[in-house]
């Protein structure tokens, strides 16, 4: 009888635990699929007169007429990597070749070292001059990374994003951009953050421009 009820008994803690086990791998299940979905997006991911784009491992290259400078941009959080195509596809028309990069679960959390994997292909090394971008908590992952190799790169792109890496004592050239209607961005933690800054750092606010503008995605 004692034995049976100890077989009982752990039978319900295994039962107990199973359900918590299920309960979470369906919570993670939700949340990796729960993301900002890019929205009109097609014509950027098409090649034209510019700028030819092509896929590569981690995401899409955008090759415009420029062959000195680079840029690898890192995604926003839970927002699919596409829906930055139209912004890269309009910096290489400019001159800026660009390699917009997927992320592990649409998180730069999880994919901060994908910068280094572009840099490493070696059809990838004839340029000059290398800088790294990202939005949001994609530019957060982006700073933390350049903070690490800043002898390997040339400067850094905040969009509505701040770093929480010192880059004080390096050489890199820092552009933060934010929209002045930006209900999103922790507006302290951009100040806080301006000490841990390079002397080469601009800082500039967009008029009217909000949280989401800088990539083209609903839900």
């Amino acid at each position: 009888m004692e034995k049976r009820q100890k077989r009982h008994g752990l039978f319900r803690v295994l039962s107990a635990f199973v359900a918590v086990l299920l309960v979470v791998a369906a919570g993670c299940v939700w949340y990796v699929n729960d993301y900002y979905h890019a929205v009109g997006v097609g014509s950027a991911l098409r090649s034209d007169d510019a700028v030819r784009v092509s896929d590569f491992e981690h995401g899409w290259e955008f090759d415009g007429p420029g062959t000195e400078d680079a840029l690898v941009f890192y995604p926003g959080a839970k927002v699919e990597a596409s829906a930055y195509a139209p912004l890269m596809h309009e910096a290489a028309a400019a001159g800026v070749d660009c390699f917009l990069v997927r992320m592990p679960a649409n998180l730069a959390f999880f994919g901060i070292d994908r910068a280094e994997d572009v840099r490493s292909a070696n059809a990838y090394g004839s340029y000059r001059h290398w800088y790294l971008a990202g939005h949001s908590l994609g530019g957060a992952m982006a700073a933390s990374y350049a903070g690490k190799h800043a002898d390997a790169w040339d400067g850094l792109v905040l969009l509505a994003s701040y770093s929480t890496a010192d880059l004080s004592g390096t050489d890199l050239r820092v552009l933060s951009l934010y929209g002045s209607d930006d209900g999103v961005l922790n507006r302290a933690k951009v100040r806080e953050a301006r000490r841990l800054m390079p002397r080469a750092y601009t800082e500039r606010v967009i008029r009217g421009g909000d949280h989401a503008q800088f990539g083209s995605y609903g839900p």
